[in-house]
């Protein structure tokens, strides 16, 4: 099988490939593709294509509807970088706190023979609070925010959560001290910190703008680290020129960002931690060699995870639109022929869904084209 690799891929998670893979930068008709930040919008989609793995957790790159539309399934590595991206985060609560950057700025213009009586005089113009004790929001409290959360907890911070779609597994592992907040407007009002964890959604667009901003504590302190246009730029610009915003982090510099007062522009660091790059290769592979050769999704963010041990003569894995009398349209055509379905399962996301059929024997192509015509069906894959 091809895969194709859109950017470079660390050496380890390539390393988890075998022989049966041929790796290449351009290749005619790839199985599968890895990308990290490459455009695949503008790209034609081979109808080879039947996986489609990021290493990293944001997809904005990738074409998910026109993905599914064609029967491939998009993954992504949830966690994988969430370590790095953290310690990103408490790094940026102590810069927006103390004045480390324009500090170090001003050491570096001191000269002469008495560059520590200077350091004395001048240092009280870069005094900022402390953070052990002061209120922190988490907008997200997915694997980063939750680290972010128990972290800043540790470090005496009163933390407050927002998330309506909290996973079962986030709320396990999030500390127990962290005050879950019933509505966003809580975190706007309590906090004196607010740190951004959320996906960019229509929901969430500008979810910081003048109207969220007002309702902010005066000189509240707002770090992004998550996607640029959850903030509105217009809007913090003029929050920070009035005072009312006190400092502004973000990991996504533009060019209104560069030159707002009191913002702090980082060059998109939050993963960039050879662990996290790593971490996504080794995870965005495994999760590809696992749909290709088993069927199984794992991490899909436009198909539902569905995973099941392979232990029969023959797999079939169909990807469909969630739509009525799917599952038994597909196994009268199986049964039909006399072959037993010794498995079946079947999952929805969205308008889409995925069932694998595990037989106790072959089936011949004219079965398979039979379920590939049924009304709904995007794809259909045989695993033997």
């Amino acid at each position: 099988m091809k895969i194709q690799t859109l950017n470079k891929i660390a050496k380890i998670g390539l390393d988890g490939f075998d022989q049966k893979y041929e790796i290449c930068d351009t290749c005619d008709a790839p199985d599968g593709i890895l990308v990290r930040s490459a455009s695949l919008h503008d790209m034609e989609l081979p109808a080879s294509l039947q996986a489609v793995a990021r290493a990293g957790a944001g997809v904005n790159n990738i074409p998910l509807d026109a993905c599914a539309e064609k029967g491939i399934v998009v993954f992504n590595t949830p966690g994988a970088n969430a370590n790095a991206v953290k310690e990103l985060a408490i790094s940026a609560l102590l810069l927006a706190s103390r004045d480390i950057i324009g500090g170090v700025e001003w050491a570096k213009t001191l000269t002469g023979d008495d560059v520590a009586k200077q350091v004395e005089k001048g240092k009280s113009q870069f005094v900022g609070p402390e953070i052990m004790g002061k209120k922190l929001g988490i907008i997200g409290l997915g694997a980063i925010g939750v680290q972010v959360a128990n972290a800043a907890q540790h470090l005496g911070m009163e933390v407050y959560g927002y998330d309506p779609y909290i996973s079962l597994q986030s709320a396990w592992n999030l500390n127990h001290h962290v005050s879950k907040a019933a509505d966003i407007n809580d975190v706007f009002t309590t906090c004196d910190y607010i740190c951004l964890h959320a996906p960019l959604t229509a929901e969430t667009k500008h979810c910081i703008n003048k109207d969220s901003i007002a309702l902010m504590k005066d000189g509240v302190r707002i770090l992004n680290l998550s996607r640029a246009d959850l903030v509105n730029d217009d809007d913090i610009s003029a929050a920070l020129e009035s005072g009312k915003v006190a400092k502004y982090v973000t990991d996504f510099p533009n060019t209104k960002t560069l030159t707002m007062k009191n913002a702090i522009p980082i060059p998109h660091l939050g993963a960039s931690t050879p662990e996290s790059e790593d971490n996504c290769a080794v995870m965005a592979v495994k999760e590809l060699r696992d749909y290709l050769e088993n069927g199984n999704i794992t991490n899909s963010v436009n198909y539902p995870n569905v995973s099941t041990p392979f232990n029969s003569a023959l797999r079939i894995c169909i990807c469909h639109r969630n739509i009525p009398n799917m599952l038994s349209a597909l196994s009268a055509i199986v049964s039909a022929v006399g072959v037993n379905i010794e498995n079946l399962l079947n999952k929805s996301k969205g308008d889409y869904a995925y069932t694998l059929i595990d037989c106790n024997e072959d089936i011949g192509d004219r079965v398979i084209d039979a379920l590939a015509a049924v009304d709904g069906v995007l794809r259909v894959r045989c695993i033997r």
